[in-house]
């Protein structure tokens, strides 16, 4: 059984990517702890008194509404509960916060339900959520597919192609540690105007890295999380908390949490950029190439004369992988990472990503199997428009690595506050 650890927390069934206590902390309440509970816990957990207030997430939404001994008019109307709160008398009165943080995730997105003929993904508690907030938010139609065909399985997904306008993906498909994965293709969806994830690590999942590089608007889980904490700790504690501190924690979790990627070709100073950046920000350094020795158990060159550049870069997309699911890190990618283009995605899901330019007559061409011998003039050729392709910003490393490593954190914090900016333009629009 579960043990105690402090009066506020959440639960859930798989936690170990929850960064909710961290929201909480800023919110002002340090207690908060994670209790992963399997479903024959469930009832014998919640009734410890020590137990104040609790969030609750999947698989337990629905599980915790015979356990309430009263709910919340929204909650009652929607069938779902992430928010526990211990009342006077003992019992537990529940309450459903998604609602405003949905809310908010689509206001931050530009995206609205009104008048959009809308196809969830998943039926679970959150899909429940959606769904209701869908109808009194005014949408024209509104379709939910799931795994178990409750209204329409994901075999009747071509039905809907040229019908929806609006996407939201409530189901666990893309999240970390099987992130890379979506439901659906967007392109199928000739008049799709919209899309909506409820998962927030990755930060970009597969299906809104699609909806992006398609031009499609497109909302992230993160706001919905930190909004609907927001609005739980409300309930836990009886007090106001200003919507400000939405923009203010969600900048500073996704200033935190997201990789700072440098790509560009053998030789133009990533490594040495990658080490000033360390020291600047304090954040861990993963050198890919170093990873794929470990990987392999040898050294690169060894790596190519055995199975040849194939070889070693299907070894390079698998560390990629890999490391691509780590937060707050800076990853420092081999010259030739941007040729396979499975890498692009698990490199941009969960960071920004930054060419370092330097003239070619200025390479380095030691200790790289390619650039020894190598025309780089032609293999910049090749390669320059798929750096291009890859990343978000380009910097030149034409001084020290210091200053180009300030550079590029200048424009990463100034980048995490942008993004938020705007959810604060459309808060008041």
């Amino acid at each position: 059984m579960t043990d105690f650890q402090t009066p506020y927390g959440l639960i859930g069934r798989k936690l170990g990517h929850s960064i909710s206590p961290e929201i909480h902390a800023a919110l002002g309440n340090p207690h908060y702890s994670l209790y992963e509970l399997e479903p024959d816990e469930l009832a014998v957990f919640l009734s410890d008194t020590r137990l104040k207030a609790l969030n609750v997430t999947i698989p337990y939404k629905i599980d915790v509404i015979p356990l309430c001994a009263s709910l919340d008019p929204l909650a009652e109307a929607i069938g779902s509960v992430n928010t526990l709160v211990r009342q006077d008398d003992g019992t537990w009165k529940g309450y459903n916060t998604d609602a405003y943080g949905l809310r908010c995730m689509m206001r931050a997105g530009g995206l609205s339900f009104d008048g959009a003929d809308v196809l969830v993904l998943g039926n679970g508690g959150v899909s429940q959520t959606i769904q209701a907030i869908a109808k009194l938010d005014g949408c024209k139609t509104l379709t939910v597919l799931d795994i178990c065909g409750t209204e329409y399985s994901y075999d009747d997904l071509p039905r809907f192609y040229h019908s929806t306008t609006l996407i939201v993906n409530a189901t666990p498909v893309g999240m970390y540690p099987n992130a890379g994965k979506s439901l659906v293709d967007l392109a199928q969806f000739p008049n799709l105007k919209g899309v909506a994830d409820v998962i927030y690590n990755p930060a970009r999942t597969a299906m809104l890295l699609q909806a992006k590089a398609l031009g499609i608007p497109f909302a992230g889980g993160l706001t919905m999380l930190v909004a609907q904490a927001k609005r739980a700790a409300e309930h836990f504690f009886g007090q106001d908390i200003d919507d400000v501190r939405i923009a203010e924690i969600g900048a500073k979790m996704q200033a935190d949490a997201e990789n700072i990627v440098l790509i560009g070709m053998p030789g133009s100073g990533k490594s040495c950029i990658g080490d000033a950046l360390e020291k600047l920000t304090g954040r861990p350094l993963v050198d890919l190439d170093a990873e794929i020795v470990q990987k392999a158990g040898k050294p690169i060159p060894e790596i190519f004369a055995e199975s040849g550049e194939d070889g070693f870069r299907q070894i390079e997309s698998e560390v990629v992988r890999e490391h691509s699911a780590k937060r707050g890190v800076i990853l420092v990618t081999g010259g030739g990472v941007i040729t396979r283009p499975e890498n692009e995605a698990p490199l941009r899901s969960n960071g920004r990503i930054y060419q370092i330019c330097r003239p070619i007559d200025q390479l380095s061409r030691e200790g790289r199997p390619l650039s020894i011998g190598a025309d780089l003039d032609a293999m910049a050729a090749v390669r320059m428009p798929l750096y291009q392709k890859f990343a978000d910003t380009a910097v030149e490393n034409s001084s020290t690595p210091e200053a180009a490593a300030q550079e590029i954190w200048r424009d990463y914090c100034a980048y995490s506050r942008a993004e938020w900016a705007e959810f604060e333009y459309a808060r008041h629009s």
